[in-house]
Protein backbone atom coordinates (compact mmCIF):
# COMPACT_ATOMS: atom_id res chain seq x y z
CA UNK A 1 0.00 0.00 0.00
CA UNK A 2 2.64 2.45 0.83
CA UNK A 3 4.51 2.00 -2.51
CA UNK A 4 1.18 2.33 -4.32
CA UNK A 5 0.77 5.49 -3.03
CA UNK A 6 4.66 6.11 -2.62
CA UNK A 7 6.36 5.39 -5.52
CA UNK A 8 9.75 7.19 -4.56
CA UNK A 9 10.09 3.92 -2.16
CA UNK A 10 9.99 1.62 -5.07
CA UNK A 11 12.33 3.61 -7.46
CA UNK A 12 14.14 5.09 -4.25
CA UNK A 13 15.85 1.77 -3.09
CA UNK A 14 17.76 0.95 -6.23
CA UNK A 15 19.07 5.03 -6.61
CA UNK A 16 23.05 4.89 -7.23
CA UNK A 17 25.28 7.31 -8.54
CA UNK A 18 25.04 7.00 -12.27
CA UNK A 19 21.34 7.52 -11.92
CA UNK A 20 22.25 11.00 -9.82
CA UNK A 21 24.22 12.31 -12.26
CA UNK A 22 21.82 11.07 -15.33
CA UNK A 23 18.95 12.68 -13.21
CA UNK A 24 21.43 16.03 -12.21
CA UNK A 25 22.36 17.10 -16.11
CA UNK A 26 18.49 16.94 -17.00
CA UNK A 27 17.62 18.89 -14.10
CA UNK A 28 20.55 21.45 -15.26
CA UNK A 29 18.81 21.39 -19.04
CA UNK A 30 15.37 21.64 -17.67
CA UNK A 31 16.18 24.45 -14.97
CA UNK A 32 17.50 26.41 -17.99
CA UNK A 33 14.34 26.34 -19.88
CA UNK A 34 11.86 26.48 -16.81
CA UNK A 35 13.03 29.77 -15.14
CA UNK A 36 12.53 32.13 -17.98
CA UNK A 37 9.09 30.35 -18.83
CA UNK A 38 7.98 29.92 -15.31
CA UNK A 39 8.61 33.94 -15.27
CA UNK A 40 6.41 34.12 -18.57
CA UNK A 41 3.70 32.12 -17.64
CA UNK A 42 3.42 33.77 -14.45
CA UNK A 43 2.51 36.79 -16.82
CA UNK A 44 0.34 35.28 -18.82
CA UNK A 45 -1.77 33.91 -15.97
CA UNK A 46 -2.04 37.45 -14.38
CA UNK A 47 0.15 37.48 -11.70
CA UNK A 48 3.39 38.99 -10.95
CA UNK A 49 6.35 36.97 -12.58
CA UNK A 50 7.95 36.33 -9.36
CA UNK A 51 4.80 34.06 -8.55
CA UNK A 52 6.09 31.50 -11.49
CA UNK A 53 8.85 30.93 -9.46
CA UNK A 54 7.40 30.39 -6.52
CA UNK A 55 5.40 27.33 -8.53
CA UNK A 56 8.15 25.83 -9.82
CA UNK A 57 9.90 24.66 -6.57
CA UNK A 58 7.46 23.15 -3.64
CA UNK A 59 5.58 20.77 -6.53
CA UNK A 60 8.11 19.89 -8.05
CA UNK A 61 9.39 18.24 -4.85
CA UNK A 62 5.83 17.04 -3.98
CA UNK A 63 5.43 15.12 -7.51
CA UNK A 64 9.09 13.20 -7.33
CA UNK A 65 7.61 11.71 -3.89
CA UNK A 66 4.05 10.60 -5.64
CA UNK A 67 4.34 10.39 -9.42
CA UNK A 68 5.09 7.43 -11.30
CA UNK A 69 6.07 9.19 -14.61
CA UNK A 70 10.20 9.30 -14.09
CA UNK A 71 10.85 12.46 -16.89
CA UNK A 72 7.52 14.13 -16.33
CA UNK A 73 8.11 18.25 -15.54
CA UNK A 74 5.89 19.84 -13.66
CA UNK A 75 5.52 23.24 -13.46
CA UNK A 76 3.27 26.51 -15.17
CA UNK A 77 2.53 25.99 -18.75
CA UNK A 78 0.27 28.12 -21.32
CA UNK A 79 -2.79 26.64 -21.78
CA UNK A 80 -3.14 26.25 -17.63
CA UNK A 81 -1.75 29.58 -17.22
CA UNK A 82 -4.50 31.18 -19.72
CA UNK A 83 -7.34 29.30 -18.30
CA UNK A 84 -6.03 30.73 -15.03
CA UNK A 85 -6.21 34.30 -16.20
CA UNK A 86 -9.59 33.95 -17.64
CA UNK A 87 -11.30 32.33 -14.85
CA UNK A 88 -9.89 34.87 -12.37
CA UNK A 89 -10.17 37.81 -13.90
CA UNK A 90 -14.49 36.88 -14.05
CA UNK A 91 -13.92 37.01 -9.83
CA UNK A 92 -11.02 39.93 -9.58
CA UNK A 93 -9.14 42.74 -10.66
CA UNK A 94 -5.69 41.51 -12.23
CA UNK A 95 -2.63 43.40 -10.43
CA UNK A 96 -4.92 43.45 -7.16
CA UNK A 97 -4.27 41.00 -3.56
CA UNK A 98 -7.84 39.68 -4.26
CA UNK A 99 -6.71 38.54 -7.58
CA UNK A 100 -3.67 36.52 -5.97
CA UNK A 101 -6.16 35.00 -3.55
CA UNK A 102 -8.64 33.67 -6.19
CA UNK A 103 -5.53 32.48 -7.84
CA UNK A 104 -4.37 30.33 -4.61
CA UNK A 105 -7.72 28.95 -4.61
CA UNK A 106 -8.45 28.21 -7.92
CA UNK A 107 -5.37 25.83 -7.15
CA UNK A 108 -6.21 24.22 -4.22
CA UNK A 109 -9.30 23.77 -5.57
CA UNK A 110 -7.98 21.80 -8.63
CA UNK A 111 -5.39 20.15 -6.80
CA UNK A 112 -8.34 18.84 -4.70
CA UNK A 113 -9.83 17.58 -7.72
CA UNK A 114 -7.48 15.53 -8.49
CA UNK A 115 -6.47 14.11 -5.29
CA UNK A 116 -10.12 13.12 -5.20
CA UNK A 117 -10.40 11.33 -8.86
CA UNK A 118 -7.51 9.47 -8.45
CA UNK A 119 -8.32 8.51 -4.76
CA UNK A 120 -11.97 6.96 -6.53
CA UNK A 121 -10.37 5.55 -9.70
CA UNK A 122 -12.24 8.33 -11.90
CA UNK A 123 -10.33 8.40 -14.75
CA UNK A 124 -12.92 7.85 -17.13
CA UNK A 125 -13.94 11.18 -16.46
CA UNK A 126 -11.27 12.01 -19.21
CA UNK A 127 -13.19 10.15 -21.35
CA UNK A 128 -15.42 12.98 -22.19
CA UNK A 129 -12.56 14.96 -23.75
CA UNK A 130 -12.46 13.35 -27.31
CA UNK A 131 -9.09 13.72 -28.60
CA UNK A 132 -10.39 16.06 -31.80
CA UNK A 133 -11.54 17.88 -29.45
CA UNK A 134 -8.41 18.77 -26.90
CA UNK A 135 -6.59 19.14 -30.03
CA UNK A 136 -9.12 21.48 -31.89
CA UNK A 137 -9.07 23.03 -28.21
CA UNK A 138 -5.18 23.19 -27.47
CA UNK A 139 -4.77 25.06 -31.14
CA UNK A 140 -7.61 27.59 -30.84
CA UNK A 141 -5.70 28.11 -27.10
CA UNK A 142 -2.15 28.48 -28.79
CA UNK A 143 -3.54 31.36 -31.09
CA UNK A 144 -4.93 32.96 -28.14
CA UNK A 145 -2.02 32.81 -26.71
CA UNK A 146 0.19 33.92 -29.40
CA UNK A 147 -2.70 36.75 -30.54
CA UNK A 148 -2.09 38.04 -26.47
CA UNK A 149 1.22 39.11 -26.45
CA UNK A 150 1.34 41.03 -29.42
CA UNK A 151 0.27 44.13 -27.02
CA UNK A 152 3.69 43.52 -25.69
CA UNK A 153 5.39 43.90 -28.82
CA UNK A 154 3.96 46.61 -29.38
CA UNK A 155 4.03 48.19 -26.32
CA UNK A 156 0.55 49.25 -25.55
CA UNK A 157 -2.34 48.22 -23.80
CA UNK A 158 -5.64 45.54 -25.26
CA UNK A 159 -8.00 43.74 -24.00
CA UNK A 160 -8.17 39.89 -23.17
CA UNK A 161 -11.22 37.34 -24.14
CA UNK A 162 -11.66 36.38 -27.44
CA UNK A 163 -9.86 36.81 -30.59
CA UNK A 164 -11.86 39.67 -31.73
CA UNK A 165 -11.43 41.33 -29.09
CA UNK A 166 -8.00 40.59 -28.61
CA UNK A 167 -6.78 42.33 -32.23
CA UNK A 168 -9.89 45.03 -32.57
CA UNK A 169 -8.30 46.60 -29.26
CA UNK A 170 -4.78 46.11 -30.40
CA UNK A 171 -5.73 47.93 -33.64
CA UNK A 172 -7.21 50.82 -31.79
CA UNK A 173 -3.94 50.86 -29.80
CA UNK A 174 -1.43 50.46 -32.26
CA UNK A 175 -1.16 54.64 -33.00
CA UNK A 176 0.45 54.13 -28.83
CA UNK A 177 3.12 51.75 -30.38
CA UNK A 178 7.28 52.37 -28.63
CA UNK A 179 9.57 52.25 -30.84
CA UNK A 180 12.04 50.83 -28.66
CA UNK A 181 10.26 47.40 -27.50
CA UNK A 182 9.20 47.21 -30.90
CA UNK A 183 12.79 46.83 -31.48
CA UNK A 184 13.33 44.49 -28.67
CA UNK A 185 10.48 42.38 -29.51
CA UNK A 186 12.04 42.12 -33.51
CA UNK A 187 15.32 40.50 -31.79
CA UNK A 188 13.90 38.38 -29.07
CA UNK A 189 11.26 37.01 -31.68
CA UNK A 190 14.17 36.60 -34.56
CA UNK A 191 17.02 34.97 -32.34
CA UNK A 192 14.45 32.42 -30.63
CA UNK A 193 13.30 31.67 -34.09
CA UNK A 194 16.59 30.84 -35.32
CA UNK A 195 17.75 29.04 -31.80
CA UNK A 196 15.37 26.59 -32.14
CA UNK A 197 16.86 25.15 -35.71
CA UNK A 198 19.58 26.90 -36.40
CA UNK A 199 21.45 27.48 -33.23
CA UNK A 200 22.40 23.38 -32.75
CA UNK A 201 23.29 22.74 -36.45
CA UNK A 202 25.93 25.96 -36.54
CA UNK A 203 27.59 25.33 -32.83
CA UNK A 204 27.97 21.26 -34.08
CA UNK A 205 29.93 22.57 -37.43
CA UNK A 206 32.14 24.95 -35.09
CA UNK A 207 33.11 21.63 -32.81
CA UNK A 208 30.78 21.60 -29.94
CA UNK A 209 29.87 18.50 -28.77
CA UNK A 210 26.64 17.57 -29.45
CA UNK A 211 25.45 17.26 -25.35
CA UNK A 212 26.58 20.89 -25.10
CA UNK A 213 25.36 22.06 -28.12
CA UNK A 214 22.13 20.75 -26.95
CA UNK A 215 22.05 22.07 -24.06
CA UNK A 216 23.01 25.79 -25.59
CA UNK A 217 20.27 25.82 -27.87
CA UNK A 218 17.71 24.85 -24.93
CA UNK A 219 19.16 27.82 -23.11
CA UNK A 220 18.65 30.58 -25.81
CA UNK A 221 15.47 31.74 -23.97
CA UNK A 222 17.81 32.56 -21.03
CA UNK A 223 20.18 33.76 -23.54
CA UNK A 224 17.59 35.93 -24.78
CA UNK A 225 16.60 37.42 -21.12
CA UNK A 226 20.20 38.27 -20.17
CA UNK A 227 20.98 40.77 -23.52
CA UNK A 228 17.83 42.43 -23.55
CA UNK A 229 18.30 43.12 -19.60
CA UNK A 230 21.41 44.27 -20.51
CA UNK A 231 20.29 46.29 -23.77
CA UNK A 232 17.56 47.41 -21.38
CA UNK A 233 19.84 48.83 -18.38
CA UNK A 234 22.41 49.83 -21.00
CA UNK A 235 20.13 52.29 -22.45
CA UNK A 236 17.61 53.25 -19.76
CA UNK A 237 14.97 52.12 -22.29
CA UNK A 238 12.88 51.58 -19.05
CA UNK A 239 12.71 55.59 -19.51
CA UNK A 240 11.81 55.34 -22.82
CA UNK A 241 8.46 53.41 -22.21
CA UNK A 242 9.96 49.89 -22.37
CA UNK A 243 8.31 48.23 -19.89
CA UNK A 244 10.17 45.81 -17.51
CA UNK A 245 9.38 43.22 -15.16
CA UNK A 246 10.41 45.47 -12.32
CA UNK A 247 10.90 44.50 -8.51
CA UNK A 248 11.44 41.04 -7.76
CA UNK A 249 11.30 40.08 -4.13
CA UNK A 250 13.92 37.80 -2.99
CA UNK A 251 12.98 34.04 -1.65
CA UNK A 252 9.92 32.62 -0.93
CA UNK A 253 6.71 33.82 0.82
CA UNK A 254 5.34 32.64 3.44
CA UNK A 255 3.50 29.12 3.23
CA UNK A 256 -0.40 30.43 3.03
CA UNK A 257 -3.47 28.27 3.00
CA UNK A 258 -5.85 29.25 0.40
CA UNK A 259 -9.52 31.21 1.02
CA UNK A 260 -12.11 29.23 2.04
CA UNK A 261 -14.83 31.54 0.86
CA UNK A 262 -17.94 29.56 -0.33
CA UNK A 263 -19.26 31.95 -3.22
CA UNK A 264 -15.21 32.15 -4.27
CA UNK A 265 -15.41 28.56 -3.95
CA UNK A 266 -18.45 28.80 -6.18
CA UNK A 267 -17.75 31.00 -8.90
CA UNK A 268 -14.20 28.57 -9.50
CA UNK A 269 -15.51 25.07 -9.21
CA UNK A 270 -16.27 24.36 -12.73
CA UNK A 271 -13.08 26.24 -14.11
CA UNK A 272 -11.00 24.40 -11.13
CA UNK A 273 -12.49 21.03 -12.50
CA UNK A 274 -11.63 22.02 -16.33
CA UNK A 275 -8.02 22.71 -15.43
CA UNK A 276 -7.68 19.63 -13.13
CA UNK A 277 -9.14 17.59 -16.31
CA UNK A 278 -7.07 19.27 -18.98
CA UNK A 279 -4.18 19.31 -17.06
CA UNK A 280 -4.24 15.49 -16.12
CA UNK A 281 -5.07 14.52 -20.16
CA UNK A 282 -2.27 16.31 -21.29
CA UNK A 283 0.45 15.39 -18.73
CA UNK A 284 -0.92 11.54 -18.74
CA UNK A 285 -0.68 11.44 -22.47
CA UNK A 286 2.95 12.74 -22.73
CA UNK A 287 3.68 10.39 -19.80
CA UNK A 288 2.61 7.47 -21.02
CA UNK A 289 4.53 8.38 -24.34
CA UNK A 290 7.38 9.15 -22.70
CA UNK A 291 7.37 5.67 -20.70
CA UNK A 292 5.95 3.18 -23.19
CA UNK A 293 9.86 4.50 -24.65
CA UNK A 294 11.39 2.48 -22.53
CA UNK A 295 9.22 0.31 -21.26
CA UNK A 296 7.97 1.72 -18.34
CA UNK A 297 4.91 1.73 -16.45
CA UNK A 298 2.58 4.48 -15.18
CA UNK A 299 -0.20 4.13 -12.53
CA UNK A 300 -2.85 6.34 -14.32
CA UNK A 301 -4.91 6.74 -10.80
CA UNK A 302 -1.72 7.57 -8.96
CA UNK A 303 -0.80 10.48 -11.18
CA UNK A 304 -4.63 12.26 -10.01
CA UNK A 305 -2.92 12.12 -6.44
CA UNK A 306 0.68 13.54 -7.80
CA UNK A 307 -0.62 15.98 -9.97
CA UNK A 308 -3.22 17.47 -7.32
CA UNK A 309 -0.74 16.99 -4.64
CA UNK A 310 1.29 19.19 -7.06
CA UNK A 311 -1.24 21.82 -7.29
CA UNK A 312 -2.06 21.94 -3.26
CA UNK A 313 1.98 22.45 -3.21
CA UNK A 314 1.29 25.55 -5.44
CA UNK A 315 -1.48 26.86 -3.92
CA UNK A 316 0.33 26.55 -0.49
CA UNK A 317 3.25 28.19 -2.25
CA UNK A 318 1.11 31.26 -2.75
CA UNK A 319 0.55 30.52 -6.38
CA UNK A 320 -1.65 28.94 -9.32
CA UNK A 321 -2.45 26.17 -11.08
CA UNK A 322 0.23 23.89 -12.27
CA UNK A 323 0.74 20.83 -14.38
CA UNK A 324 2.72 18.70 -16.54
CA UNK A 325 4.63 20.46 -18.95
CA UNK A 326 5.11 18.69 -22.39
CA UNK A 327 8.24 20.25 -23.73
CA UNK A 328 9.80 20.51 -20.42
CA UNK A 329 9.39 16.80 -20.22
CA UNK A 330 10.30 15.78 -23.63
CA UNK A 331 13.89 17.69 -23.21
CA UNK A 332 13.69 15.78 -19.62
CA UNK A 333 13.59 12.46 -21.16
CA UNK A 334 15.94 13.25 -23.95
CA UNK A 335 18.61 14.71 -21.77
CA UNK A 336 18.24 11.11 -19.53
CA UNK A 337 16.47 11.68 -16.57
CA UNK A 338 16.14 8.15 -14.74
CA UNK A 339 13.35 9.17 -11.77
CA UNK A 340 11.14 11.70 -10.48
CA UNK A 341 14.64 12.87 -8.61
CA UNK A 342 15.52 15.01 -11.81
CA UNK A 343 12.36 17.31 -10.76
CA UNK A 344 13.70 17.36 -6.82
CA UNK A 345 17.05 18.79 -8.53
CA UNK A 346 15.14 21.24 -10.59
CA UNK A 347 12.99 22.64 -7.81
CA UNK A 348 16.44 22.96 -5.91
CA UNK A 349 18.15 24.87 -8.91
CA UNK A 350 14.79 27.11 -9.28
CA UNK A 351 15.00 28.02 -5.35
CA UNK A 352 18.75 28.85 -5.70
CA UNK A 353 17.90 31.47 -8.46
CA UNK A 354 15.06 32.70 -6.61
CA UNK A 355 17.24 33.85 -3.46
CA UNK A 356 20.48 34.79 -5.83
CA UNK A 357 19.31 35.95 -9.30
CA UNK A 358 15.98 38.18 -9.00
CA UNK A 359 17.23 41.52 -8.41
CA UNK A 360 18.97 41.21 -11.53
CA UNK A 361 15.75 40.53 -13.56
CA UNK A 362 14.41 44.13 -12.68
CA UNK A 363 15.55 45.39 -15.97
CA UNK A 364 14.27 42.19 -18.09
CA UNK A 365 11.84 43.90 -20.73
CA UNK A 366 8.34 42.25 -20.81
CA UNK A 367 7.93 42.00 -24.22
CA UNK A 368 10.98 39.60 -24.50
CA UNK A 369 9.54 37.15 -22.02
CA UNK A 370 6.31 37.95 -24.65
CA UNK A 371 8.42 36.40 -27.32
CA UNK A 372 9.49 33.40 -25.16
CA UNK A 373 5.73 32.25 -25.08
CA UNK A 374 5.22 33.25 -28.22
CA UNK A 375 7.41 31.05 -29.98
CA UNK A 376 7.10 27.96 -27.30
CA UNK A 377 2.88 28.12 -28.05
CA UNK A 378 3.41 28.13 -31.80
CA UNK A 379 3.76 24.08 -31.32
CA UNK A 380 0.53 23.75 -29.65
CA UNK A 381 -1.21 25.40 -33.18
CA UNK A 382 -1.44 21.64 -35.43
CA UNK A 383 -4.07 22.73 -38.50
CA UNK A 384 -2.65 20.03 -40.07
CA UNK A 385 -4.64 17.59 -37.15
CA UNK A 386 -7.90 19.41 -38.48
CA UNK A 387 -7.00 17.91 -42.64
CA UNK A 388 -6.04 14.40 -40.88
CA UNK A 389 -9.82 14.36 -38.89
CA UNK A 390 -11.91 15.58 -41.74
CA UNK A 391 -10.48 13.03 -43.91
CA UNK A 392 -10.97 9.99 -41.71
CA UNK A 393 -14.01 11.33 -39.85
CA UNK A 394 -15.66 13.94 -41.04
CA UNK A 395 -18.23 14.16 -38.09
CA UNK A 396 -15.37 14.83 -35.80
CA UNK A 397 -13.29 17.08 -37.59
CA UNK A 398 -16.53 19.04 -37.49
CA UNK A 399 -16.47 18.91 -33.74
CA UNK A 400 -12.87 20.01 -34.06
CA UNK A 401 -13.54 22.67 -36.31
CA UNK A 402 -16.30 24.32 -34.02
CA UNK A 403 -14.03 23.92 -31.33
CA UNK A 404 -11.42 25.70 -32.41
CA UNK A 405 -14.16 28.73 -33.50
CA UNK A 406 -16.12 28.66 -30.35
CA UNK A 407 -12.66 29.07 -28.60
CA UNK A 408 -11.46 31.78 -30.10
CA UNK A 409 -14.64 33.64 -30.10
CA UNK A 410 -15.64 33.20 -26.77
CA UNK A 411 -12.93 32.10 -25.11
CA UNK A 412 -11.18 29.52 -23.32
CA UNK A 413 -13.81 28.24 -20.87
CA UNK A 414 -16.94 28.50 -23.60
CA UNK A 415 -14.27 26.76 -25.81
CA UNK A 416 -13.92 23.73 -23.74
CA UNK A 417 -17.23 23.52 -22.49
CA UNK A 418 -18.78 23.28 -25.92
CA UNK A 419 -16.28 21.13 -27.10
CA UNK A 420 -16.88 18.43 -24.37
CA UNK A 421 -20.92 18.79 -25.01
CA UNK A 422 -20.58 18.80 -28.41
CA UNK A 423 -18.65 15.57 -28.00
CA UNK A 424 -20.84 13.63 -26.03
CA UNK A 425 -23.93 14.60 -28.39
CA UNK A 426 -21.75 13.29 -31.45
CA UNK A 427 -21.52 10.49 -29.47
CA UNK A 428 -25.45 10.32 -28.81
CA UNK A 429 -26.45 10.61 -32.18
CA UNK A 430 -23.76 7.93 -33.31
CA UNK A 431 -24.88 5.22 -30.94
CA UNK A 432 -28.51 6.41 -31.90
CA UNK A 433 -28.17 5.08 -35.52
CA UNK A 434 -25.68 1.88 -35.03
CA UNK A 435 -25.07 0.18 -38.12
CA UNK A 436 -27.27 -2.99 -39.01
CA UNK A 437 -26.20 -4.93 -41.55
CA UNK A 438 -28.60 -7.96 -43.60
CA UNK A 439 -26.53 -10.79 -43.94
CA UNK A 440 -25.85 -13.28 -46.40
CA UNK A 441 -24.49 -16.55 -46.49
CA UNK A 442 -20.96 -16.81 -47.89
CA UNK A 443 -21.03 -19.80 -50.84
CA UNK A 444 -19.29 -22.64 -49.45
CA UNK A 445 -18.37 -21.60 -45.92
CA UNK A 446 -20.40 -20.87 -42.78
CA UNK A 447 -19.69 -17.33 -42.67
CA UNK A 448 -22.39 -14.39 -43.17
CA UNK A 449 -21.47 -11.25 -44.23
CA UNK A 450 -23.41 -7.64 -45.50
CA UNK A 451 -25.32 -8.57 -48.49
CA UNK A 452 -23.91 -4.92 -49.68
CA UNK A 453 -20.37 -5.73 -50.01
CA UNK A 454 -19.80 -8.99 -50.10
CA UNK A 455 -21.50 -11.86 -52.94
CA UNK A 456 -23.73 -14.02 -50.70
CA UNK A 457 -26.88 -15.88 -50.83
CA UNK A 458 -30.41 -15.16 -49.01
CA UNK A 459 -32.58 -17.67 -48.04
CA UNK A 460 -35.81 -17.09 -48.95
CA UNK A 461 -38.41 -16.01 -45.76
CA UNK A 462 -35.50 -15.56 -43.77
CA UNK A 463 -34.35 -12.15 -42.91
CA UNK A 464 -30.79 -12.03 -40.60
CA UNK A 465 -29.67 -8.52 -39.27
CA UNK A 466 -26.12 -8.27 -37.55
CA UNK A 467 -26.04 -5.41 -34.86
CA UNK A 468 -23.13 -3.88 -34.64
CA UNK A 469 -23.44 -2.02 -31.09
CA UNK A 470 -24.56 -3.07 -27.80
CA UNK A 471 -28.29 -2.10 -27.13
CA UNK A 472 -29.19 0.77 -25.12
CA UNK A 473 -31.95 3.51 -24.45
CA UNK A 474 -30.92 6.01 -27.56
CA UNK A 475 -30.67 2.99 -30.16
CA UNK A 476 -33.10 0.74 -28.95
CA UNK A 477 -36.33 2.57 -30.74
CA UNK A 478 -34.32 2.75 -33.79
CA UNK A 479 -33.38 -1.12 -34.14
CA UNK A 480 -37.36 -1.80 -33.43
CA UNK A 481 -38.97 0.72 -36.10
CA UNK A 482 -35.74 -0.38 -38.93
CA UNK A 483 -37.20 -4.43 -38.38
CA UNK A 484 -40.60 -3.04 -38.50
CA UNK A 485 -39.90 -1.71 -41.90
CA UNK A 486 -38.16 -4.18 -43.24
CA UNK A 487 -40.95 -6.56 -42.85
CA UNK A 488 -43.78 -4.06 -44.04
CA UNK A 489 -41.55 -4.29 -47.24
CA UNK A 490 -41.37 -7.68 -47.89
CA UNK A 491 -44.28 -9.39 -46.84
CA UNK A 492 -42.52 -13.00 -48.06
CA UNK A 493 -40.18 -12.82 -43.88
CA UNK A 494 -41.60 -15.36 -42.33
CA UNK A 495 -37.99 -15.26 -39.73
CA UNK A 496 -35.95 -12.44 -38.34
CA UNK A 497 -32.96 -13.62 -36.94
CA UNK A 498 -30.83 -11.12 -34.93
CA UNK A 499 -27.09 -11.50 -35.29
CA UNK A 500 -25.30 -10.68 -32.04
CA UNK A 501 -22.06 -11.12 -31.79
CA UNK A 502 -21.22 -7.30 -31.26
CA UNK A 503 -23.85 -7.07 -28.48
CA UNK A 504 -22.22 -6.55 -25.21
CA UNK A 505 -24.83 -5.09 -23.02
CA UNK A 506 -28.84 -4.91 -23.22
CA UNK A 507 -30.60 -2.12 -21.24
CA UNK A 508 -33.90 -2.51 -19.76
CA UNK A 509 -35.29 0.28 -22.56
CA UNK A 510 -33.75 -2.27 -25.14
CA UNK A 511 -35.24 -5.08 -23.15
CA UNK A 512 -38.39 -3.48 -23.72
CA UNK A 513 -38.33 -3.11 -27.15
CA UNK A 514 -37.30 -6.19 -28.53
CA UNK A 515 -40.42 -7.53 -26.23
CA UNK A 516 -42.40 -5.01 -28.03
CA UNK A 517 -40.79 -6.32 -31.26
CA UNK A 518 -41.15 -10.10 -30.67
CA UNK A 519 -45.19 -9.54 -29.87
CA UNK A 520 -45.51 -7.53 -32.99
CA UNK A 521 -43.86 -10.18 -35.16
CA UNK A 522 -46.18 -12.81 -33.54
CA UNK A 523 -48.91 -11.09 -34.03
CA UNK A 524 -47.84 -10.96 -37.90
CA UNK A 525 -46.99 -14.09 -38.00
CA UNK A 526 -43.29 -13.92 -37.70
CA UNK A 527 -41.05 -15.53 -35.46
CA UNK A 528 -38.07 -13.54 -33.72
CA UNK A 529 -35.03 -15.74 -33.28
CA UNK A 530 -31.54 -14.80 -31.76
CA UNK A 531 -27.97 -15.70 -32.85
CA UNK A 532 -24.72 -15.76 -31.16
CA UNK A 533 -25.12 -14.03 -27.42
CA UNK A 534 -22.62 -13.39 -25.39
CA UNK A 535 -22.95 -15.27 -21.72
CA UNK A 536 -23.03 -12.17 -19.74
CA UNK A 537 -25.86 -10.99 -22.12
CA UNK A 538 -27.78 -14.32 -21.89
CA UNK A 539 -27.11 -14.30 -18.36
CA UNK A 540 -28.77 -11.04 -17.99
CA UNK A 541 -31.52 -12.36 -20.62
CA UNK A 542 -32.28 -15.46 -18.59
CA UNK A 543 -33.56 -12.93 -15.81
CA UNK A 544 -36.37 -11.02 -18.07
CA UNK A 545 -39.86 -12.72 -19.59
CA UNK A 546 -38.40 -12.19 -23.51
CA UNK A 547 -36.73 -15.44 -23.54
CA UNK A 548 -39.91 -17.27 -21.88
CA UNK A 549 -42.01 -15.65 -24.81
CA UNK A 550 -39.62 -15.57 -27.09
CA UNK A 551 -41.41 -16.59 -30.35
CA UNK A 552 -38.21 -18.05 -32.19
CA UNK A 553 -35.55 -19.77 -30.66
CA UNK A 554 -31.35 -18.93 -29.60
CA UNK A 555 -28.79 -20.68 -31.67
CA UNK A 556 -25.46 -20.86 -30.83
CA UNK A 557 -23.74 -19.69 -34.15
CA UNK A 558 -25.75 -18.10 -36.93
CA UNK A 559 -24.81 -20.90 -39.26
CA UNK A 560 -27.20 -22.98 -37.04
CA UNK A 561 -29.73 -20.72 -37.28
CA UNK A 562 -29.93 -20.91 -40.97
CA UNK A 563 -29.64 -24.43 -41.17
CA UNK A 564 -32.63 -25.37 -38.75
CA UNK A 565 -34.37 -22.06 -40.71
CA UNK A 566 -33.37 -22.35 -44.41
CA UNK A 567 -31.82 -26.02 -44.77
CA UNK A 568 -32.00 -25.77 -48.66
CA UNK A 569 -29.73 -22.68 -48.58
CA UNK A 570 -26.70 -24.12 -46.52
CA UNK A 571 -27.14 -27.13 -48.96
CA UNK A 572 -26.72 -24.81 -51.91
CA UNK A 573 -23.78 -23.01 -50.84
CA UNK A 574 -22.34 -26.27 -49.65
CA UNK A 575 -22.50 -27.12 -53.44
CA UNK A 576 -21.53 -24.14 -54.56
CA UNK A 577 -18.16 -24.18 -52.80
CA UNK A 578 -16.95 -27.76 -53.76
CA UNK A 579 -17.71 -26.52 -57.61
CA UNK A 580 -15.54 -23.45 -56.68
CA UNK A 581 -12.81 -25.99 -55.26
CA UNK A 582 -13.19 -28.75 -57.91
CA UNK A 583 -12.20 -25.58 -60.62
Amino acid sequence: MLKRYFPILTWGRTYDRPTFEADLVAAVIVTIMLIPQSLAYSLLAGMPAQYGLYASVLPLLIYAVFGTSRPLAVGPVAVISLMTAAAVSKVATQGSAEYITAAVALAFLSGVMLVVMGLLRMGFVTAFLSHPVLSGFTSAVGILIAAGQMKHFFGVKADSGGLYEILSSLWAHLPQTNVPTVAISILSLGFLFWARRGMKPRLLRAGVSPRISDILSRASPVFAVAATIALTWIFGLEGRGVAVVGTVPLGFPAPTLPSFDPALWQELFVPALLIAIIGYVETISVAQTLAAKKRQRIDPDQEFIALGGASIGSAISGSFPITGGFARSVVSYEAGASTPAAGAYTAIGVAVATFTLTPALYFLPQATLAATIFVSVLTLVDFAALKRTFSYAPREGVAMALTIMVTLLRGVEDGIAFGVVLSIALHLWSSSRPHVAVLGQVPGTEHFRNVERHRVISAPGVLSLRIDESLWFPNARFVEEMIYDRIAADQSIKHVVLNCPAVNHIDSSALEALEEVNDQLKDAGVRLHLSEIKGPVMDALTRSDLLTHLGGRIYLTHHDALAALAPDLTRQTATQGRCETHR
